[in-house]
């Protein structure tokens, strides 16, 4: 890159206080395109690793704006010899050519379970490498934000903006593009982004690359040319692949395994595709091929009830209902692609057309948002091994997170029950149960929640057979009402006929298991607190049903392998994070910045970026997470919540120059944002429960009015605090990088994107050891704190050694 290439050089913007013109589309453009990579790296995480490493990719990002900023200002002096456009233009360039080959090293890297040296070493390589673009753009912003100090509340709003952009675009894009040409696309973006900020014949190279990134996009339609290579620690067998597609929540395939076809979800769960007529015409042999499996119980016990189904995936739950008489039965899908891509379009012959007959009825929504605003009871609500082990494409550490299995949740399905009807829950169990013994654990609290207290003839349990390490179905009925001798007599006569299935509690028959143990202790809480594994009630303020093991089991040899070790390796992989975190942030950040003298004088001040960065991330992952409950949808409050956030903030932002002139009044937004989030503590689950039955839009609207207000505010306090601290004008800034007159903004954006990194675990520790309303007041108490930091921060007074301040105060 030439130093003489460009067309605005860095002194003409300095001194003359003007903005250059390439500097916000730039800005917005290239922040579009690394949250557009941060959020897509999550759903190709979720399907290539296990989804336990899907987390990853924000604190990969975030590092590496993180080390960007560091760099930034240890290179600054020669760093000047290059001119800012140029510079950007060249960087953009940069990052639309690695981000389509850290695209291809992540698929072709095999990752599998374990910590074996090779194993941990792919998965550094693979961190590593997802980690550059964000650190060129960590450089990027670094540098611009230095060099034109005098505008970081545009340019920050402009940040801001773009990745609001990024949230509206995200769900689209992996709907129309999938996985991988979603990275592609980020990559086509910053190419983009390249052109806006090269002048005359720059421009040339970014479109050359924005020109090959687009026909590499047309070309890979579908997958033709880059795809997933392993997955889950495996080669995918593409001669087995019959139909492949990604949507914003999974990649799912079908797949032909001899006789019959799978429908496959991120490369994990699975679900066999119907292949039968439910009336018995063409296959007289049905009943043995669909009632031999414990969630059948409830088909012999109301076979002509009126059923929901959540989850319905290939059929098999539907068609078992359909075949034993059921006059209606619904089934809620959360996955277009499952229910209409596959079920009624390319394999409606396949299933007989299964979904299109006039007794079912198909939704495509969130199960339990479907029930809660249902205006119908049911005689069963039904789940069957309803999970799918992914991260969703919010990018949120999907530990075991899963609002489905909540007191709450089944307090919702209990209320949309008629009244002798029940809920019928399937999980996988193993011979110390934990799962579906957890699922009646959290039936108990619902049902004493409602009123019912003596519980010992309101469940029925049973299984696939003898529990064993590998997993068995485990089926759980729970009524409102008790079970009748004549339902229980129905049940074991369904039990002779199918005699691989056992049972593990009757009413009238207690059986020497943790199941009768449970329920005739008629208290879960009591009963969890003696039994090896936690299997409490979980609520949707810590809503992590499938995190089972007690801590201290984390370091027994037994659940080193197998299930357990599958299930809740996230806990190992939470611990690895936060220490290399930490790790990172004091090797990059801390350590560098005490061994330099200009910087340990504005050590205390720079704490303030680091109250803020931890602030917004706890706050944001604390909000989506809350939201998913209200809108009904994953993506939706992804969309939502970071729409309204990062735009409300990106006004924030531009309104902050004006409305805190004086930047020692900084501390007005933070006491806002501080009482309000300890206020929404309390009030905001009460409020949004009240309003959950409201339509779509007007839930958008209440949506705003929580988040945009709040969101305005907490755009402040970092471009404030950023003009707060900004150096002398250009010539003291450039005959000195030492002393007092050090220019630190390049460290406050890594201090602030290091305590985003940190914050993004901890949210989620907090919240699995407390819940979401501590992990929201965490937020709020971090912000509390940045009040006291910010009486640290250097004022700039507007006359102050400025001889170009006139200039500034205009812009």
């Amino acid at each position: 890159m030439s130093a003489n290439t460009g067309t605005a050089t860095v002194d003409a913007i300095r001194y003359a206080g003007l903005i250059d013109r390439a500097s916000l589309p730039g800005v917005a453009i290239t922040s579009f395109a690394a949250l557009l990579l941060e959020l897509a790296l999550t759903r190709i995480f979720s399907v290539i690793l296990f989804y336990h490493f899907a987390f990853l990719a924000i604190s990969i990002a975030l590092l590496g704006f993180g080390v960007g900023g560091v760099l930034a200002y240890l290179w600054k002096n020669w760093l000047e010899r290059f001119r800012t456009r140029s510079f950007l233009a060249w960087l953009s360039v940069l990052n639309a050519i690695l981000i389509p080959v850290v695209l291809v090293i992540a698929l072709h890297i095999n990752v599998s379970l374990n910590l074996s040296r090779a194993n941990l070493l792919k998965l550094a390589l693979i961190y590593f490498c997802s980690a550059v673009p964000f650190f060129v753009t960590g450089l990027q912003f670094s540098v611009l934000f230095a060099r034109q100090s005098a505008h970081i509340p545009r340019l920050y709003g402009a940040d801001l903006a773009g990745g609001a952009l990024a949230c509206l675009a995200t769900v689209p894009v992996l709907n129309w593009l999938g996985g991988p040409n979603a990275i592609l696309f980020s990559a086509l973006a910053a190419a983009i982004g390249g052109c806006v900020w090269a002048a005359g014949s720059l421009r040339v190279a970014p479109a050359i690359v924005a020109a090959f990134l687009l026909l590499l996009i047309v070309a890979n339609y579908s997958g033709r040319l880059i795809d997933v290579v392993y997955a889950k620690g495996m080669a995918r067998n593409k001669a087995q692949v019959e139909f492949a597609r990604w949507n914003s929540i999974s990649r799912v395939e079908v797949c032909n395994q001899g006789n019959t076809k799978t429908i496959v979800i991120d490369a994990d769960a699975a679900t066999y595709l119907v292949n039968a007529d439910p009336t018995g015409s063409s296959s007289p042999a049905w009943p043995s091929y669909v009632m031999s499996s414990p969630s059948a119980v409830v088909n012999a016990l109301r076979p002509r009830g009126e059923y929901a189904i959540i989850g319905p995936g290939g059929g098999i739950d539907v068609f078992r209902a359909v075949a034993n008489g059921s006059p209606s039965v619904t089934g809620i899908e959360i996955n277009s692609i499952i229910a209409t891509a596959i079920m009624r379009d390319r394999y409606a012959d396949y299933s007989q057309h299964l979904y299109e007959r006039p007794d079912v009825h198909i939704v495509v929504s969130d199960g339990r948002s479907f029930i809660r605003n249902a205006k119908r009871s049911f005689d069963v609500v039904q789940m069957t091994l309803v999970d799918t082990w992914a991260s969703t494409a919010a990018g949120a550490f999907a530990l075991s997170e899963n609002n489905l299995y909540t007191v709450e949740a089944f307090r919702e399905y209990f209320e949309h029950l008629k009244p002798d009807g029940m809920i019928v829950i399937t999980r996988w169990e193993f011979r110390e149960p934990r799962e579906a013994l957890r699922v009646a654990s959290m039936a108990m609290e619902a049902l004493r929640e409602l009123g019912v207290r003596d519980l010992a003839h309101n469940f029925v349990v049973v299984s696939q057979g003898e529990l064993n390490e590998g997993g068995t179905p485990v089926t759980v009925l729970a009524k409102k009402s008790p079970f009748t001798l004549d339902e229980e007599q129905t049940v074991r006569y369904f039990l002779t006929s199918y005699p691989k299935i056992l049972a593990l509690h009757l009413p009238s028959q207690r059986q020497g298991n943790p199941f009768s143990e449970l329920i005739s202790s008629n208290n879960a809480t009591a009963f969890a607190q003696g039994y090896a594994y936690n299997v409490a009630p979980v609520h949707d303020s810590s809503p992590f049903f499938f995190f089972t093991l007690k801590l201290d089991q984390l370091y027994r040899q037994r659940v080193k392998h197998g299930i357990d070790w599958k299930v809740n390796f996230g806990v190992v992989v939470l611990a690895v994070v936060l220490v290399t975190s930490l790790l990172s942030v004091l090797a990059l950040l801390i350590i560098p910045m005490a061994v330099r003298a200009g910087l340990r004088q504005k050590a205390v001040p720079l704490v303030y970026f680091v109250a803020v960065g931890l602030g917004y991330i706890l706050v944001e992952i604390a909000f989506i997470q809350r939201f998913v409950l209200f809108l009904g949808h994953p993506t939706y409050a992804l969309t939502v919540v970071l729409f309204l956030l990062l735009s409300s903030s990106g006004s924030g932002s531009l309104a902050s120059r004006r409305l805190l002139a004086k930047t020692e009044r900084s501390w007005l937004p933070l006491a806002f944002v501080s009482v309000t989030l300890f206020l929404y503590v309390f009030t905001l689950p009460v409020l949004l429960n009240t309003l959950i039955g409201l339509p779509f839009l007007a839930k958008l609207l209440v949506s705003g009015c929580f988040l945009v207000p709040l969101g305005a505010a907490m755009g402040m306090p970092f471009p404030t605090g950023l003009r707060a601290i900004a150096a002398l004008p250009a010539p003291e800034f450039v005959s000195s990088h030492s002393g007092s007159t050090e220019n630190a903004i390049e460290w406050a954006w890594a201090m602030n994107a290091g305590s985003s990194v940190l914050g993004s675990v901890l949210a989620i520790v907090i919240a699995i050891e407390f819940g979401l309303n501590a992990t929201l007041a965490c937020g709020a108490a971090a912000y509390a704190s940045a009040i006291l930091l910010s009486r640290r921060l250097k004022v700039l007074s507007p006359n102050k050694n400025c001889g170009s301040c006139s200039a500034v105060r205009g812009a």
